[in-house]
């Protein structure tokens, strides 16, 4: 079933409705803000993109979603692709793929393998998404700590001994401020998980930086100001080298995207006890990575964290999804200037505990507890995503994890066989 979550949510919508709707949208909003600057940053784009992107695929992946709770926008899954593909071929590279990998999202909605996804092995998306917050944190490491590094090495084994060498840099109010960020978004959320501590913490360690006058990076000092409107939608370069060149990373963009909207929609239906719909979800996640793509925005999908936010807040249907964008936009169009006084380690201490979160430490003892075979594909697809690249990561992991499911299958009906009586 394809039908778009909101057109059946409408049928009996209520003014009731959409105060919840509204109230959750707006604090969702609050919270997509700086991750959507501060992912976008960590990807090796400009800001702004970040912006785009939660603003025009946050909007249809709502509109089209199979989920009554999915927020969609920029993910830190999406980083280390990002961050690669930009360094091989250019942000304009980056927009073909996410444009391609848009149209396989549709032609796997189309024929319905959102069922699909269910058949990756648990183990394989554990091991790259520890392996993804790894490379995130490592990432920030630079401007948490204020290393005076002009650029820092993309891949993992160079990037290490680049910051070691350059340790003695280190700018104690960086990181000041990237603690204080750090332990008042941890002090918010244990004392008011609902209230919208990412943008108070950042927001107070960002003004630390401008009244006390600190030698501290800031989003305008860096990259200039925001712009304050959305750009005309582009088509990108469609030539056929070009295409051929990119499409590789298409398909792990669109791997990428299925699998963590996906996870999101079956995480949001235990938190609600509902059913989400995984084709129309998929459908949803073509639609909006296209469109973020001709306006040059980031690859996009369902995102966990922000989804569980928006429930907590109240939000019962879409259009919560639909103001979240929304809110986004006016801040945009009105408030850009105040988004360049942001300090990057304070965006760097949001980084952190986002890449802490996608290790989710609080199940390392079940997966301990794991059969062996499970554990050794958790670590080799965890290995290959930090060390070697995440397009190898998930092939080896999927091929291994599904070569390791046929031979426990056919050994386990081989153990049911008898010998007949003759």
């Amino acid at each position: 079933m394809r039908t778009p979550k909101l057109f059946t949510t409408m049928q009996t919508y209520t003014w009731r409705l959409f105060g919840a709707d509204l109230v959750a949208g707006a604090t969702v909003a609050m919270v997509a803000l700086p991750l959507s600057l501060a992912i976008a940053i960590a990807s090796g784009a400009d800001p702004a993109k970040g912006l785009v992107t939660a603003i025009v695929a946050g909007f249809l992946i709502s509109l089209f979603g199979g989920s009554r709770v999915q927020i969609g926008g920029p993910t830190g899954a999406f980083i280390v692709v990002v961050f690669g593909v930009i360094a091989d071929h250019g942000y304009d590279g980056l927009v073909l793929a996410t444009f391609m990998a848009g149209f396989i999202l549709l032609i796997a909605g189309y024929f319905r393998a959102g069922n699909l996804i269910s058949h990756v092995p648990g183990a394989v998306v554990n091991g790259f998404t520890i392996g993804i917050g790894i490379i995130i944190a490592t990432s920030q490491l630079k401007d948490f700590l204020g290393l005076a590094v002009d650029k820092v090495p993309a891949d993992f084994t160079e990037k290490i001994p680049a910051l070691w060498e350059v340790r003695d840099t280190v700018s104690f109010p960086a990181l000041g401020i990237a603690l204080a960020t750090l332990f008042l978004i941890i002090f918010l959320r244990r004392i008011a998980p609902r209230f919208p501590g990412l943008i108070v913490a950042i927001g107070a360690g960002s003004a630390l930086v401008v009244l006390m006058s600190l030698p501290v990076d800031t989003l305008d000092s860096r990259f200039g100001a925001l712009p304050h409107h959305l750009s005309w939608p582009q088509m990108p370069d469609l030539s056929f080298a070009r295409i051929i060149e990119l499409f590789p990373s298409a398909i792990v963009i669109a791997f990428l995207a299925g699998v963590e909207s996906l996870l999101s929609a079956m995480v949001a239906d235990k938190m609600i006890t509902g059913q989400h719909r995984p084709n129309a979800e998929l459908t949803a996640q073509g639609v909006a990575n296209i469109a973020s793509a001709l306006f040059a925005g980031l690859p996009a999908t369902g995102a966990i964290a922000r989804t569980a936010t928006n429930i907590k807040a109240g939000g019962k249907t879409p259009v919560a999804g639909i103001v979240h964008a929304a809110v986004i936009l006016l801040v945009m169009l009105l408030a850009a200037p105040l988004a360049g006084y942001l300090a990057m380690p304070a965006l760097a201490a949001l980084l952190m505990i986002t890449a802490w979160n996608m290790t989710e430490p609080h199940k390392w003892r079940e997966y301990a507890r794991t059969p062996r075979s499970d554990r050794m594909l958790l670590v080799l697809t965890l290995g290959l995503t930090v060390l070697v690249d995440l397009t190898v990561a998930i092939g080896v992991g999927v091929s291994v994890g599904l070569a390791l499911r046929l031979a426990k299958r056919r050994t386990e009906e081989e153990s049911d066989w008898t010998p007949p009586d003759r």
